[in-house]
């Protein structure tokens, strides 16, 4: 008996925006430098406060609308200037924020493989999530789509973590990101950490 194929991934279209996706357009972006490729994409996790999921706190970051009075923590995050390409919500709800064809402000200061200034060749995707704590099987389901659409679309050559490309510096997505699920998904090329 043969498995089911997947369905399509959604597309991603010649504006850098991907079919399906909630579009929240966040000021925390430019341009690309003159011929520069996506090549990489960086995997995160966030949550607003830290391990509270749900609620906009996170999109308010992103669109830099953060009330730095509704919680204690939000003072020290509030003035950040940040985005990411994609946010994947924890019911497996995908929001996009950037165009793929610009440069999302996620990586911060970061390296992979000599490379410095990650934010100019790569994706960002967040997770909503922290290291304590699983994601969820919806965000693996979305990530896992999304993925085979961006590598349908750019030529990706790696999927890391944030703690990848700024070692010391950060640690997510965290102990609980399964990469082994993903390393062995049969449409996605061996191009894991």
């Amino acid at each position: 008996m043969s498995r089911p194929r997947p369905a399509p991934a959604p597309a991603v279209d010649d504006a850098g925006w991907v079919a399906g996706a909630l579009r929240i357009d966040s000021p925390n972006c430019d341009e690309r430098p003159e011929g520069e490729t996506v090549s990489l994409i960086v995997v995160h996790a966030i949550s607003l406060p830290p391990g509270s999921f749900g609620g906009d706190a996170i999109i308010r970051l992103f669109t830099n609308r953060l009330d730095a009075a509704a919680h204690p923590y939000f003072a020290q995050v509030a003035g950040m200037r940040v985005s990411a390409h994609f946010l994947i919500r924890r019911d497996g709800e995908l929001i996009q924020l950037v165009s793929c064809g610009q440069r999302a402000w996620h990586a911060g200061l970061s390296s992979w493989q000599g490379r410095p200034r990650c934010n100019d060749f790569s994706l960002g995707i967040e997770l909503e999530g922290c290291d304590e704590a699983p994601f969820t099987e919806a965000q693996y389901g979305c990530l896992l789509e999304l993925l085979r659409c961006l590598w349908a679309r750019f030529p990706i050559t790696a999927v890391v973590g944030h703690s990848d490309i700024a070692p010391g510096r950060k640690s997510d997505p965290g102990p609980f990101f399964d990469w082994r699920r993903l390393a062995t998904f049969g449409s996605l090329p061996g191009l894991l950490r």
